[in-house]
């Protein structure tokens, strides 16, 4: 554990080009996160992703694009969150967190469908996106598709083991076999 934390961080200590869900950071933080025995570990490593996915160095109209969207986001203005999401996938649709805000504020807005659809191109862009799989899971959830969200909070789970979705899994599988039978 103590290579994996002193990997994590010197490699967060280079600044690369662009940040986002290719960062060289990312693979060293991963190990951590799956590796850490308490919350504290997690935490630290959770941060550091998340800090990591919302860096955008490059193209300034995509950066711009997502303040903008986080803004819109947070004052609940929903369709104006939604354009600037729209715009920074549109200027880079390789950037998995524009997909995945954009996924965010759609189930926030209850069109679940349309979340699901950003959520799988978020998951195909950065397949360890805890964050877009645990939102899978509240998704299916909503949906009453039991299985399919125990699926994707234990894939979140297996990426982060501290989730908060942890302390509801063994609920959800209890439900699931209450329907079953």
């Amino acid at each position: 554990m103590r290579w994996a934390c002193v990997c994590a961080l010197l490699v967060s200590l280079s600044v690369p080009a662009v940040a986002d869900q290719n960062d060289p950071r990312l693979p060293a933080l991963f190990t951590v996160l799956s590796k850490a025995e308490r919350p504290d570990q997690a935490w630290y490593a959770e941060t550091r992703i998340w800090a990591i996915w919302h860096e955008y160095n490059g193209d300034k109209r995509v950066a711009r694009a997502m303040r903008d969207g986080l803004a819109a986001m947070s004052a609940q203005r929903f369709a104006e969150a939604i354009d600037g999401f729209d715009e920074a996938s549109r200027l880079d649709p390789n950037f998995a967190e524009a997909w995945n805000k954009r996924a965010t504020v759609f189930y926030l807005m209850g069109d679940l469908e349309r979340s699901i659809v950003d959520v799988r191109r978020t998951l195909a862009l950065e397949p360890r996106h805890f964050g877009a799989l645990s939102g899978l899971g509240l998704i299916y959830l909503q949906m009453n598709r039991l299985e399919d969200a125990i699926k994707a909070f234990e894939a979140a789970l297996k990426i982060h083991p501290f989730l908060p979705a942890a302390s509801q899994i063994e609920a959800l599988r209890d439900r699931a076999r209450g329907e079953k039978t």
